[in-house]
């Protein structure tokens, strides 16, 4: 288990030198919130604070929240850690059927106290409909219900503290998305003139432009309108790969000694220096690429089913 610690803030923000884009007079700044907690990445933390504030508020010792069965949201203990760490009981609804053993995701939650149950493919994507709720509080009692990938107001204002934790000057924020509340917060929080790029690493993802428009005005009352996405790097879709993507992973640790994360960081990296080459970026721009977390080695292989983001 990990260790029992707050996160450490800001985290580290590193310059990389790539000579594809040094030659574009594009630089490349890193955020490196992966480095913030061995079990909380930085954008689960800023979701999760201002939901923990408010369980603690209305009285609540139970956080109840949804994820897939390798999901980012569980395996990176966003509610398991912060259960060990603030006392709050967790409950994990998976998508799908249960399959013992359990996978490495779903034994960490377990045994670090996160009690679960699953939901069929079908009632996972009506899982905050009354009646889900109403049956998963005649099972579990009350509790605060945290939303997948904990993007919620509360967790979208978390995430808008991120841009002043640098403390360079940059023009554009880039970050992988997955449910849009990371990019929803960043974006909210940005002075005059810089601007925010997302880039989903689901297929068919242009849903997700109504979605942070829905969290932005949920949280500070209007759309920001300094974002954009940039929809053709999934690379076939969420947890996908091709071989395209691996050799682009192999390659990056070649050259910089960093281990990309196959599900969203190697597309978010991906995707920056393919649009730096197609000119997408004047030249003097100053980018940062939020990372969130790293691979354990230098070529990981995303895994090839397909599920949902968390």
């Amino acid at each position: 288990m990990g260790r029992l610690l707050l996160p450490t803030l800001p985290s580290p923000v590193e310059e990389l030198a790539d000579e594809r884009l040094i030659v574009k007079g594009v630089g490349l700044l890193l955020k490196r919130d992966d480095l913030i907690h061995p079990d909380i990445p930085g954008n689960k933390w800023h979701k999760l604070r201002g939901n923990l504030d408010e369980a603690r508020r209305l009285g609540h010792d139970t956080l109840l929240t949804f994820g897939g069965a390798y999901s980012n949201h569980i395996r990176a203990v966003v509610v398991v850690a912060a259960g060990r760490l603030f006392g709050v009981r967790t409950v994990g609804v998976i998508r799908g059927e249960e399959h013992l053993p359990l996978n490495p995701t779903l034994r960490f939650a377990v045994d670090a106290g996160m009690r679960l149950t699953y939901l069929d493919r079908t009632s996972y994507r009506t899982k905050t409909s009354p009646a889900i709720v109403d049956r998963l509080r005649a099972e579990f009692g009350a509790f605060y219900l945290l939303p997948e990938g904990g993007s919620n107001a509360l967790g979208v204002r978390g995430c808008a503290e991120l841009p002043a934790e640098i403390d360079r000057p940059f023009d554009v924020i880039c970050c992988s998305c997955g449910t849009g509340g990371t990019l929803a917060g960043i974006a909210a929080g940005l002075g005059s003139g810089q601007r925010a790029l997302g880039v989903p690493v689901l297929r068919g993802a242009r849903f997700l432009a109504d979605e942070v428009d829905a969290l932005q005005r949920a949280a500070f009352g209007a759309n920001s309108g300094n974002w954009t996405m940039a929809y053709d790097f999934h690379f076939g879709g969420y947890a996908r790969s091709t071989p395209a993507l691996a050799r682009f992973i192999a390659d990056f640790h070649d050259r910089h000694g960093l281990a990309l994360e196959p599900v969203y960081e190697a597309k978010l990296l991906y995707a920056l220096l393919a649009l730096a080459e197609a000119d997408a970026f004047p030249t003097g721009t100053t980018v940062v690429a939020v990372l969130n977390a790293m691979a354990d080695g230098p070529g990981p292989d995303a895994r090839r089913e397909d599920r949902p983001p968390g």
